[in-house]
Formats: structure tokens, C-alpha cells, sequence
């Protein structure tokens, strides 16, 4: 089953279906980084994006430390 999670972006609607199991977790998510309710503009978009993908960096450096440390 899937569920539609729905955004506005400089005045447009995107729609997108996502698994039930995910749909939580992203809803969440984006109420973090978004206003749900109204309209975002782009600069609120990259900003999003630019958070996510420190977030990512960050565990990927979280992780290359705990394997480093597990080779010993």
C-alpha cells in the first residue's frame, strides 16, 4: 500500500506515493524542513536538501570510524 505525501514548491503541488512503512518516517521529515500548509520557495528547498545530505556525511563518517575501529 501506498500513501501520497503532497508539497508546494514556488506555487506548484508535487505529489509523491510513497510505502506505507516510509510515509511516516517522511511526513516527519519534511514537517521539519517545510511549511506543509503553505508555500516554499526554492531557497527553503536547497536548504532542505543541503541539511539532508550533511546528515548523510555525517553518518558516513560515523560509520567509516566504527569500521575503522572494528579492523583493529
Amino acid at each position: 500500500m501506498s500513501k501520497k505525501i503532497g508539497l508546494n514548491i514556488g506555487g506548484r503541488r508535487f505529489d509523491v506515493d510513497v510505502e506505507d512503512s516510509f510515509a511516516f518516517f517522511l511526513e516527519h521529515q519534511m514537517t521539519k524542513d517545510f511549511n506543509m500548509d503553505g508555500n516554499n520557495d526554492a531557497k527553503i528547498l536547497l536548504q532542505a536538501y543541503v541539511r539532508k545530505n550533511h546528515e548523510l556525511f555525517m553518518q558516513d563518517q560515523s560509520l567509516k570510524e566504527i569500521l575503522n575501529k572494528m579492523d583493529i
